[in-house]
């Protein structure tokens, strides 16, 4: 097979947007032309990223995710869970070693570029009904990863209002303090968030040390005063008749300690920064996914010990009412116990620690939108020319982050609903996404333990959702958004070119460059029997509709549709001659009308001649074959192309001739 290089001025890749018009617009869409442009930080596609980085190193980057909820999650956990907080946290990280992480290994295997999850259950599911459910998918990715910066970012002015030296000047004002940390946030990313290992490095290496320092300290009091377990004891034989009752209490309460369960997404997102062995293969990077999977043990090994050290220390050292709204554990647990038993100088080093942690988590969040995004709505033409620049990307999410703050008062508690059911959404779908895959590759014992582990992922995602309804209120906000966006922006690109690239196989150029001597004529048809009468009446019939004096020259061409979901692709020709005589161009797209306008224009290019095409006009009504044209990518196919040929090519002087009998 033949690849023809494009020329300079080629028509038959992608639209390219107009040059933005004043200074403002220009700076907003900068980049904007650039289709494959991702926005340099956390989750940069390889492409991206000059350098590699030991898998440890990447650890921190996720880490500054994942850990950083240690912030927050003990004062959660006590809240929900009371007394009962340690034995829900001892099951959840249960779920977390034997669920998660088995399922999260297998998405490394099968995403080793960062695509995640939601790029598995793509491949699996095709057609409209899988574009949809990605959708759907983005909406509760876009729930999780906003309600961490702006879950984040009230946690930071949490830390920062109830710190003895700022409480006097920042109480009560905590909506305003976080709005300015996510203006932060969002002022940076308009600027340039460049890539920063070295400092989640440092985040995590100092925010992990001072954990050990402060959780350490309260185990030291809990070991030094044995009636602090045995009022917790007592506190759970008061409340539940017996152990049973309270291992049952504790499986059931374990949902709402769900925020324990976030990163796993994003330790999947960062793999492309990760080094891989010497020979790596990049279709298939052997050494790549084994450094991810040390990446997602060691992090969830860590964080299940920090999860149930710090469930436990904080639940048997802090009264219950310090966990309540308005109280000083509330959302800082770990911060309480670090001013109460360390001092306000190191509570004070322990506050600006989380403060930072916390506050790039929101970066890191904001990096996988930004790239999370454009990887899939441009690609199924469901977003505007404009998503994929950055800045407009920025603009609205900084918004919608100032929207959820004010919604939720910037209240930590409230927030963990949203964030746990956009984690759960996400876990649930990588453990049936994986659940498919062993089922495709006939492995009977994984098909049934990852099934298995869906089961329970789908409980504890149900059982979350009945409790704090709220998450599943943002998800729909999104969802209904980026669905609405994205049919509107579909319907508005539907004329488009839609292909990236002709290639021309060996026959198929000869086929033009005879034809190029005398008049190229390209004939359409929708083949039925393929034989010998059926293209001689097909040659009748152009001859006499179009008034020719000789068919010798006509070349047919057949466009198979595969998936008429698919907006972007690469149009592959085929050519062959068959009976003898009549000579066929084949390929397959997810359009007729698109893909015979890229191939008309194509060879425009190579030719120097304007081809002509004859069509006949499609029976039926059209709208009935508009609306075929749009879901089926067929239908009334004169028009359409004729179309797409216009808006392609706006020179007329230039444009293929159509013609229509």
């Amino acid at each position: 097979m033949t690849t023809t290089a494009p020329p300079a001025a080629r028509t038959t890749t992608a639209a390219t947007p107009p040059t933005p018009r004043g200074p403002v617009r220009a700076w907003l869409l900068e980049g904007l032309a650039d289709r494959h442009r991702g926005h340099p930080g956390p989750h940069a596609h390889p492409a991206d990223t000059e350098r590699k980085h030991s898998w440890w190193r990447v650890m921190c980057l996720t880490g500054v995710d994942y850990f950083s909820t240690l912030g927050y999650q003990p004062g959660i956990a006590a809240l929900a869970a009371g007394a009962v907080s340690p034995l829900a946290t001892l099951v959840l990280v249960a779920l977390t070693l034997l669920g998660a992480l088995p399922v999260y290994r297998r998405v490394a295997e099968e995403s080793p570029h960062g695509e995640g999850s939601i790029a598995m259950l793509e491949r699996l599911l095709s057609f409209w009904g899988g574009k949809l459910f990605v959708l759907v998918l983005l909406g509760f990715a876009a729930t999780d990863f906003l309600i961490t910066m702006t879950l984040s970012a009230a946690d930071a002015s949490a830390h920062l209002v109830e710190n003895p030296h700022l409480s006097a000047l920042l109480e009560g004002h905590e909506v305003p303090v976080t709005l300015v940390l996510l203006a932060l946030l969002g002022g940076v990313f308009l600027k340039g968030f460049k890539e920063a290992i070295g400092i989640a490095v440092g985040l995590v290496a100092v925010y992990l040390a001072l954990n050990v320092v402060v959780i350490g300290v309260g185990l030291y009091h809990v070991v030094t005063q044995p009636s602090l377990v045995t009022d917790w004891q007592t506190a759970l034989t008061t409340s539940h008749a017996s152990p049973l009752v309270v291992v049952a209490v504790a499986l059931l309460v374990f949902p709402k300690l769900a925020l324990g369960l976030s990163g796993f997404e994003t330790g999947v997102a960062v793999m492309p920064h990760i080094q891989g062995a010497p020979g790596d293969d990049e279709e298939h990077p052997r050494g790549r996914v084994a450094g991810a999977k040390r990446l997602l043990t060691a992090a969830a090994l860590t964080m299940s010990v920090f999860l149930v050290s710090s469930s436990f220390v904080t639940t048997l050292l802090i009264p219950a009412a310090e966990f309540q709204p308005g109280g000083g554990a509330n959302g800082r647990a770990l911060a309480y116990l670090a001013h109460d038993y360390l001092g306000g100088v190191v509570g004070s080093v322990y506050d600006a620690s989380t403060i930072a942690i916390l506050w790039f988590a929101g970066a890191s969040a904001m990096a996988g939108l930004l790239n999370l995004i454009p990887r899939y709505l441009p690609r199924y033409g469901m977003a505007p020319h404009w998503a994929r620049a950055v800045r407009p990307l920025v603009l609205i999410l900084t918004a919608a982050a100032f929207a959820i703050t004010v919604i939720f008062d910037a209240d930590v508690d409230a927030q963990g609903g949203a964030y746990a059911t956009g984690v759960l959404v996400l876990i649930t779908s990588a453990a049936i996404a994986v659940t498919l895959a062993a089922r495709r590759a006939r492995q009977r014992k994984r098909t049934v333990a990852f099934a298995v582990i869906a089961l329970v992922f789908l409980y504890t995602t149900a059982a979350n959702v009945v409790e704090r309804p709220d998450g599943v209120r943002i998800a729909a906000v999104f969802i209904a958004a980026i669905v609405a966006v994205s049919l509107v922006s579909r319907l508005s690109r539907s004329f488009e070119l839609r292909v990236d690239a002709v290639v021309l196989d060996a026959p198929a150029q000869r086929f033009v460059r005879d034809c190029a001597r005398r008049t190229i004529r390209l004939v359409p048809h929708e083949p039925d029997r393929r034989d010998r009468a059926e293209y001689s009446e097909k040659l009748r019939q152009v001859s006499r509709d179009n008034d020719l004096g000789s068919a010798d020259d006509v070349v047919f061409v057949e466009i198979t549709v595969a998936d008429a979901s698919d907006f972007e692709s690469t149009l592959e020709v085929h050519g062959e001659v068959r009976h003898g005589r009549y000579r066929v161009l084949t390929a397959t797209s997810s359009t007729v009308p698109n893909a015979l306008a890229a191939l008309l224009l194509e060879i425009r290019d190579q030719t120097g001649r304007s081809p002509h095409v004859y069509f006949e006009w499609t029976e039926g009504n059209p709208l009935v074959n508009l609306a075929r044209f749009l879901l089926l990518g067929n239908g009334e196919i004169a028009p359409v192309t004729r179309e797409v040929l216009r808006q392609a090519e706006r020179d007329r002087s230039r444009r293929p001739h159509v013609h229509v009998g």
